[in-house]
């Protein structure tokens, strides 16, 4: 994420918690008076928003300093200590929440990343992220995927095309969809991926006809029929020559991802990474001189 862009995210957060003042610890704690918190780990997971942290500290306090014992990305278990932060103590006081509210989303999709990926990483599979994200926190949490091993699919309506059940029915179809979407792009100049979600056999009989598309969705398939699509594409691409993408989706749980993995598909996409996971617990806490 562009510097900018997440200082006037932090900016965001920090009118949010404190406004005109933190009156709990102006009223108890010197303005001069240096000390030191630790952020430590109290679950095991993968730790994220380590370069996040950083920012938010020097955002509100350029004086702070912070020595760093572990990195976004890094395996951690209960009682790991990731850093230290040392600078006046109204500061640190102040910094606190709204950098454990970040660090502890961002590690606990992470984490969950993690779990899913690991579960089929010798299929050769990969999770996908979705845009059900929180609004304002897509790009950290899209960058909290990432740090877990998954793979991030568009990150908004902009980066990419993808063609799903209201866009082919509003537009005629699913060969007239795919025309527009390529005729728009020449049009445009755009050089985007395009995508099409296809519900049936006959529709992905009718996406691969067009020979357009440059992945194949396959929307509540069961694993049984995504079996029988993806040898039916695989067929498709020995014919036209083409290597054509192929995404599961819908309602895919951890439970039922290597059902689907084992298939053949080249990505699982699974909203619950972002929409309803649980934060990594933590805690940023004071040491005693």
């Amino acid at each position: 994420m562009e510097t900018q862009a997440l200082r006037d995210l932090i900016k965001i957060w920090f009118d949010e918690d404190i406004r005109e003042g933190d009156h709990t610890s102006l009223c108890c704690i010197p303005s001069t008076q240096i000390g030191c918190q630790q952020l430590i780990i109290k679950e095991d997971g993968i730790l994220a928003g380590v370069e996040v942290a950083k920012e938010v500290i020097r955002y509100f306090d350029p004086e702070c300093r912070m020595e760093q014992f572990l990195k976004d990305g890094d395996a951690v278990k209960k009682g790991d200590i990731a850093f230290h932060v040392y600078g006046k103590e109204l500061s640190l006081l102040q910094i606190e929440r709204t950098m454990l509210n970040i660090m502890q989303r961002m590690s606990g999709i992470a984490t969950t990343t993690h779990r899913y990926q690991s579960l089929i990483d010798d299929t050769g599979c990969h999770v996908l992220d979705t845009r059900k994200t929180t609004p304002g926190l897509r790009y950290l949490e899209k960058e909290a995927v990432a740090i877990g091993g998954g793979m991030n699919h568009r990150v908004g309506l902009f980066d990419m095309i993808l063609l799903k059940d209201n866009h082919v029915d509003f537009a005629g179809g699913i060969e007239a969809a795919l025309v527009h979407a390529r005729d728009y792009c020449k049009e445009k100049g755009l050089m985007l991926k395009i995508e099409i979600e296809t519900r049936n056999e006959d529709e992905i009989r009718e996406a691969l006809a067009t020979n357009i598309p440059d992945r194949i969705m396959l929307d509540n398939f069961t694993p049984e029929r995504t079996a029988k699509a993806v040898a039916m594409i695989r067929d498709w691409e020995k014919t036209s020559g083409r290597k054509m993408e192929i995404e599961s989706s819908g309602g895919i749980t951890i439970d039922t991802l290597r059902s689907y993995a084992v298939t053949g598909v080249d990505y699982v996409s699974v909203g619950a990474l972002t929409h309803s996971v649980k934060g990594l617990d933590m805690s940023f806490k004071a040491m005693k001189s």
